[in-house]
């Protein structure tokens, strides 16, 4: 995994960029989080082992998007991207 910033949005608020950085690497945790449950499930386990693994199911990783679009009024711009 990398992060690559441009170099013209490091002149951006330091606070306001730290706090984008940060939501875009807790969205990316829920849903490698999701995707692990969904190997576990094809692999087999169980609905109760999956509830005790605490990874987040597909309604929670959308609740979480859904909150997190209503707390930004902004998509993400344009220097994110897959890298």
């Amino acid at each position: 995994m990398a992060v690559k910033v441009d170099p013209d949005e490091l002149r951006r608020d330091p606070d306001h960029l730290a706090g984008e950085l940060l939501r875009l690497c807790q969205r990316a945790a829920n849903r490698a989080g999701l995707e692990l449950r969904k190997q576990l499930e094809d692999a087999g386990l169980d609905a109760a082992g999956l509830a005790r693994t605490g990874l987040p199911t597909e309604a929670d990783v959308a609740r979480q998007e859904i909150v997190e679009e209503q707390d930004y009024d902004t998509e993400p711009q344009s220097w994110l991207r897959t890298v």
